[in-house]
């Protein structure tokens, strides 16, 4: 992730845990965004452009609950941020091209590739045996050598290469769709 949907999505997590220092710099930070977002979209000093930002960060704060602190919170922030937009122009009548590849002021990068696969590999590790999950993960995806996982579960090597070996065999026939979990 890089250092700006790290903040913003540490700060929200914060936010809804309670924090209100933290939610009212979220709230500036996003506020900041907007306005540069808003800007480029309906030109330097248009009268909408703060009505925008007003708007939608009220959107943020009645939807805060809706965040899934799983995803990236930049992409979310566009969502509505782009919602809002659109709304705009369809009361004002206004005709004005949004492009979807124009988000790089909300989104740091576009991470959601991974994330995705992230989200895919813990729910195919989430259908194994608990120790068979804790052996792959800390072997294949932490990088982890089988002696450390040995040592630190108390099972043997052996056992350790097996567990994994069958692990990873379960996981490949389901994925091809011969064995349901």
């Amino acid at each position: 992730m890089q250092p700006v949907e790290e903040r913003l999505r540490r700060l929200m997590i914060e936010a809804l845990a309670g924090d209100e220092k933290s939610y009212r710099q979220l709230l500036s930070d996003v506020g900041d965004r907007l306005r540069a977002y808003y800007s480029r979209r309906m030109g330097p000093g248009h009268a909408s452009t703060e009505d925008l930002v007003q708007e939608t960060l009220l959107a943020v704060h009645t939807r805060r609950f809706t965040y899934d602190s799983d995803r990236p919170f930049t992409a979310w922030l566009h969502a509505i941020a782009r919602y809002k937009l659109i709304d705009h122009l369809r009361a004002s009548r206004a005709h004005l091209s949004v492009p979807i590849d124009d988000m790089n002021d909300l989104i740091s990068a576009d991470d959601s590739e991974a994330t995705g696969a992230r989200h895919d590999v813990e729910k195919l590790l989430g259908d194994l045996p608990e120790q068979t999950r804790g052996f792959i993960r800390a072997v294949k995806i932490d990088g982890r050598s089988i002696a450390e996982v040995s040592a630190a579960s108390g099972a043997s090597e052996s056992a350790v290469k097996v567990a994994i070996h069958r692990g990873l065999k379960l996981l490949a026939r389901r994925m091809k769709g011969n064995d349901a979990p």
